[in-house]
């Protein structure tokens, strides 16, 4: 099996799982974000925890072709950078977050976007 599949058929399910169950409580995530964005330690902790994920991803999976495997490495730098702008500019992230808690369609938006990445990811993984 190759890298591309492994990692499309762990986050696949992963990305779906999240989004479906922000989907489906869309009021208790909006109050867990909030909660989260009101801690600078939680913000720190996840900077430390996705950072190191979203770096396995670019160290393993650094493929740069014109087909779905691109997908992978873009996710993998969106989460490294990620991960470091929480670790390196906090109150960026704390003000960016709340900013998109207040749009009215936010939640409902990125878990659609989470249920299309994850189907995405699942079936390029049995695809493949």
């Amino acid at each position: 099996m190759s890298t591309s599949v492994f990692i499309a058929r762990l986050i696949g399910p992963v990305m779906l799982v999240i989004g479906l169950a922000v989907l489906t409580n869309q009021r208790a995530f909006r109050e867990m974000a909030d909660e989260f964005l009101a801690s600078r330690a939680l913000l720190f902790l996840s900077g430390l925890l996705i950072m190191p994920v979203g770096l396995a991803i670019v160290l393993t999976h650094n493929v740069w072709t014109a087909d779905w495997r691109v997908l992978i490495t873009l996710l993998g730098w969106l989460t490294a950078i990620g991960g470091a702008v929480r670790l390196c500019a906090p109150e960026y992230v704390m003000q960016s977050g709340r900013a998109m808690l207040k749009r009215p369609h936010f939640i409902t938006i990125a878990a659609a976007f989470w249920i299309v990445a994850g189907l995405l990811f699942c079936l390029f993984g049995l695809l493949h």
